[in-house]
């Protein structure tokens, strides 16, 4: 199915001046403004008045350095005459905004805080027809999509190929073409706006020979140093680190039943990034739970300080504080306060409204003056207590990547002496199978192995219907032309049972004991696309070796019925592949390419570097797979797409319009199996549109008529239905009690530290984890919505003889015992670590113990 370009207009078309398709092609013929290089690549500036011409992505990108000092922001494309507007960070289309029907989008302005009434919202009608009719596009030639090659910019062929298998699995690019409003993220370096790019220009339909992918690379060079210089590497690690950091990106939290927050994160409701299979490198699923992903956690901890000093940011500028003498007092105080377990009070309580007055009666409490002082103030004040942080909860979080690619194994290990079962579940993004050899191959066809395998609950079925008469004849077959090795050989090696004995014995928690033991696996979940990778490669330690043999793999209808397990809910089980990335060469030195199945005419192409080729399926299925690709493949889900067409082509009147997420219809679209419908990344559980959602909604949401709307919702269920729009006052009375908290805490944390420095010898000094430090500073500086939960300094802290001490070289920071009374007691946590820097008896010691060794030296 042909891409479609978005149904929502450019804002910024209206800066357009005039210009004419002759005068861009005489453009073209010219040279950047600033660095004087020629073409092809050159953007011209389409600002009204502005003639600037400058270089692209491929040489030093002047047209980008344009547009941010001038604020220009749309951009030509002199070749390909394709439009780009740097502030939506997506393409447009001229005609669509010239022509007679231009949608666009109205907002009312937000009530005042006071306000009972919500805020209503409008989207354009005309948004369904374009984003719900699957067959009616017409292309404009005949030249088919996603058949653009991607330069070789220095030994990147393994990034060109996985790229390229990549862009040719349609849920995945669907999304980016489709649902550009989601591409969203204020984490460096922004790759998922660098990926939207590169797709939107494989798949456009005035698509190049080739596009230089220069953005994309420099992403992910400063992600992972390992991909930086020009020595070749390999391509399932840069899938890996791909898609690691478009999750990271674009992860959003998955509601919860009981969460009222929605994302804002007040009080009883703050929980930790406590990361799902998704979050934790996405996994490849080695032997049923292994894992060589964990070395590449995501930078973000390191990168929240962005390029701030570090003591800029302790000490911000503020204004001069008060006379020694009565700071002394107000420090003084906020610990005796801290002693007597009166929290500090800050605005934003939880649970406790900020407006409202509270009778202190007799009671001491202390307040903070317009000044920033901390004073005391009894009976009748108007004053809120601060209750402390509650210990986070498990957050999860999803992304498109984890829709696609998410999948979970059930892995079964039982003691052989008391026959104890223990079960877990393990998320994987992509499983690495083994290549078995002749003698693996021979136990795994053998009759006694596959019954041993039946009894025991695994993947004999996978051979169940094989038939002697088959197995004969591959048997003969080995011995002329070697082992004959399919995928389902693999899968079965992967899934059958390994026995865990010697120095592999198993830690039976009954026994508490070394015992031995079997280990099954079993799937559980099955992704929506399936991504294999072939263990070609051993690194041995002085040399690699390459697994050379030949897997053979079906272009279509993979069954893994006989790898799930009993009580897994999945309805489908086939696969149908979409693209294969392949090795050519040794282990030392080889080229990458890729196959991939065009999901516009269903032919196959290989994509070598800047050369795209057609080529036939007995040449796909020849060739060395490294890497495959297969997505579900359900006949049901097409013909349900047909008729949903069908109703909308009826143009049934309605007396009700229905809004869906525009996430889930493209699921309805690409994916075999698109769940329940989900409105949830549009909506707060208040049933209104989130404050930071209300300028983009058009972005997220499709109108459908009745009819559309009754068929889908008897068929997948989910929800919930929306008929309007409008701002959640809740989410807005609550977005504004964070602010002020985030406002009260950073103040007081300037002024407490600002008298830190200045005090010139501190009696004590309290360390502070700085990984938890930055996660506050993220949360007060308005960078992340999670309240961080209690002080960590475990992983600061030493113990010697009994004592806590701070570790030699530990990520910490130093702070006052004021500042600490005043973070612990809003936070808690722990544990507690400080020293000493002026103790007196430490300078004596030395010299006395020197006149001890003196007078002994002298009697001998």
């Amino acid at each position: 199915m042909p891409p479609l370009p978005s149904s929502c207009d450019c804002p910024h078309l209206a800066c357009v001046g005039e210009i004419t398709k002759e005068e861009l092609i005489q453009k073209s013929h010219g040279h950047c403004r600033d660095c004087n290089v020629k073409g092809p690549n050159l953007w011209a500036c389409l600002e009204s008045g502005c003639a600037y011409v400058g270089c692209g992505e491929s040489h030093t990108d002047h047209s980008t350095v344009h547009s941010q000092e001038s604020r220009h922001n749309l951009t030509v494309n002199l070749t390909t005459l394709r439009v780009w507007c740097y502030s939506c960070s997506k393409e447009v289309f001229l005609e669509r905004k010239l022509g007679p029907h231009s949608p666009h989008v109205s907002f009312k302005p937000l009530p005042p805080p006071d306000s009972g009434s919500p805020t209503p919202l409008r989207v354009p009608s005309s948004g369904g027809c374009e984003d719900l009719d699957m067959d009616t596009e017409e292309e404009d030639d005949m030249r088919v999509r996603g058949l653009s090659g991607l330069k070789n910019i220095g030994n990147t062929c393994y990034m060109n190929a996985a790229l390229q298998a990549l862009s040719n699995c349609p849920p995945l690019t669907q999304f980016f073409l489709e649902c550009g409003g989601l591409v969203k993220t204020d984490k460096k370096p922004a790759l998922c706006k660098s990926y939207q790019k590169l797709v939107s220009d494989l798949w456009h339909k005035n698509r190049p020979s080739y596009v230089v992918p220069t953005t994309l690379f420099q992403g992910i060079k400063a992600i992972n140093p390992m991909f930086r210089g020009y020595s070749q590497q390999d391509s399932q690690e840069f899938l890996r680190c791909l898609m690691d950091q478009l999750h990271e990106e674009l992860k959003e939290p998955m509601p919860e039943p009981n969460d009222l927050s929605n994302g804002i994160a007040m009080g009883d409701s703050m929980e930790e990034d406590n990361h799902t299979q998704s979050d934790n490198d996405f996994q490849s699923c080695e032997s049923c739970g292994s894992s060589d992903r964990a070395d590449n956690e995501v930078q973000g901890g390191n990168e929240l300080m962005g390029d701030t000093n570090e003591a800029e940011m302790l000490i911000p500028e503020q204004e001069e504080v008060q006379a020694n003498r009565e700071w002394q007092k107000e420090k003084n105080m906020i610990n005796d306060l801290y002693r007597s377990g009166v929290n500090v009070i800050m605005s934003g309580s939880t649970g406790v409204d900020i407006d409202r007055d509270v009778d202190t009666t007799s009671e001491t409490k202390p307040i903070i003056s317009s000044q920033g002082a901390i004073k005391v103030q009894s009976r009748s004040s108007a004053v809120t207590t601060f209750s402390p942080t509650k210990s986070k909860r498990q957050k999860k979080y999803r992304s498109i990547i984890s829709d696609v690619f998410d999948g979970t194994i059930v892995s079964s290990v039982q003691c052989l002496t008391c026959d104890r079962v223990s079960v877990t579940l393990e998320n994987f993004q992509d499983i690495s199978l083994p290549i078995p050899g002749k003698e693996d191959l021979a136990k795994l066809h053998s009759s006694t192995h596959q019954t041993s395998l039946v009894k025991a609950g695994s993947c004999g079925e996978a051979y169940a219907a094989q038939g002697w008469i088959a197995f004969v004849m591959e048997y003969i077959k080995s011995w002329f032309w070697g082992p004959v090795v399919t995928l389902q050989d693999c899968l079965a090696a992967f899934f059958a049972r390994d026995e865990l004995k010697g120095d592999n014995m198993y830690s039976c928690e009954k026994c508490k004991k070394l015992r031995n033991g079997v280990k099954f696996c079993k799937m559980q979940k099955l992704p929506e696309i399936l991504c294999i990778h072939l263990k070609r490669f051993r690194h041995e330690l002085m040399f690699s070796t390459k697994i050379s043999t030949h897997v053979s793999f079906p272009l279509e209808g993979l069954d893994l019925q006989p790898f799930l397990s009993k009580d897994s809910s999945a309805q489908t089980t086939n696969y149908d592949l979409l693209s294969v990335i392949c090795h050519h060469g040794t282990a030392s030195s080889g080229h990458y390419i890729a196959y991939c199945r065009n999901d516009s005419n269903n032919l196959w192409y290989e994509f070598d570097d800047q050369s795209v080729t057609e080529v036939s399926e007995s040449c796909v299925q020849n060739a060395e797979a490294y890497v495959l690709f297969y997505k579900k493949s359900n006949g049901d889900t097409v013909k349900e797409r047909g008729r949903v067409s069908n109703l909308f082509n009826m143009m049934e009147p309605s007396l009700l319009q229905f809004y869906i997420s525009r996430q889930w219809l493209n699921k309805f679209k690409t994916f075999a199996e698109p769940g329940p419908i989900s409105n949830d990344d549009f909506l707060c559980v208040h049933g209104g549109v989130p404050p930071n959602k209300a300028s983009f909604i058009d972005d997220l949401v499709v109108m459908l008529p009745q009819n559309v709307w009754d068929h889908l919702y008897s068929r997948y269920g989910g929800g919930p239905a929306v008929n309007h729009l409008y701002v959640c006052h809740t989410c807005q009375i609550d977005l504004e009690k964070l602010e002020k908290r985030r406002k009260s805490e950073l103040d007081l944390f300037v002024r407490l530290n600002k008298a830190f420095q200045e005090e010139e010898s501190p009696v004590v000094i309290y360390c502070i984890s700085m990984q938890w430090f930055r996660e506050w500073e993220g949360f007060v500086k308005g960078k992340d919505n999670d309240i961080p939960g209690p002080i960590d300094n475990s992983k600061i802290t030493a113990n010697k003889n009994g004592h806590l001490t701070l570790r030699q070289g530990a990520d910490s920071g130093q702070i006052s015992e004021e500042t600490w009374n005043f973070l612990h007691s809003i936070y808690g946590g722990g544990p507690l670590v400080t020293f000493r820097p002026n103790v007196n008896h430490q300078e004596t010691e030395p010299s006395q113990s020197e006149e001890k060794i003196e007078l002994e030296t002298r009697s001998i």
